[in-house]
């Protein structure tokens, strides 16, 4: 299958001598990176929930740790990720990639043994020449979204050791992978579930 640079957009009811319509993809960014280091900031203002309702209203829900230092486990799983992808960049340019986190969502016990839903994840990405400092990836909005498993099938899930942690991390790792290099990897989930 070959790659194309345009996509034709024709209506049903057009005559067939209509011309088509194309659009430009975006430019292609060269992206030949090898992991030096990592910074993960939760900003101050954030804030955290420990209710035990099917949506608490806050910017931190996370239950896949004991009580504890949300911030902390949150930054810790995103810190496993970005390194467990950056183990799959072999390129000739060391970069710092700086993630911000803008919302990690994910379920309360009570939704999680019910309805299940979905482990809400949104954060800023930069990608940094190490070096130098230089921004060579313009910060980004990157939606990390995946579908969190509910009643039987999410204690099936821990049964089998996939955790919402575990879920998560791997969830995380596969999608810092297809950021910092452009590859879909195989077996991926999409990056919304």
């Amino acid at each position: 299958m070959t790659a194309c640079s345009t996509v034709d957009v024709v209506s049903r009811n057009a005559p067939l001598e209509t011309p088509r319509l194309s659009a430009e993809q975006a430019p292609q960014v060269l992206r030949d990176y090898s992991l030096h280091s990592i910074r993960f900031a939760v900003p101050q203002d954030m804030t955290v929930s420990e209710a035990n309702s099917y949506y608490p209203i806050a910017d931190i829900v996370w239950r896949g740790d004991p009580l504890g230092n949300r911030a902390e486990q949150i930054s810790a799983i995103f810190q496993t990720s970005i390194r467990a992808a950056g183990e799959g960049l072999s390129g000739q340019r060391p970069v710092t990639v700086d993630v911000e986190l803008v919302r990690f969502h994910s379920l309360t016990e009570r939704t999680r043994y019910s309805v299940g839903g979905v482990h809400s994840i949104k954060f800023n990405l930069t990608v940094r020449d190490a070096q130098t400092g230089e921004i060579v990836e313009a910060t980004r909005r990157i939606d990390g979204d995946l579908a969190a498993l509910g009643g039987y099938a999410a204690l099936a899930a821990d049964n089998q050791g996939q955790t919402q942690k575990v879920r998560i991390t791997n969830h995380l790792s596969n999608l810092f992978l297809r950021e910092l290099t452009g590859l879909t990897v195989a077996g991926a989930a999409p990056a919304s579930s």
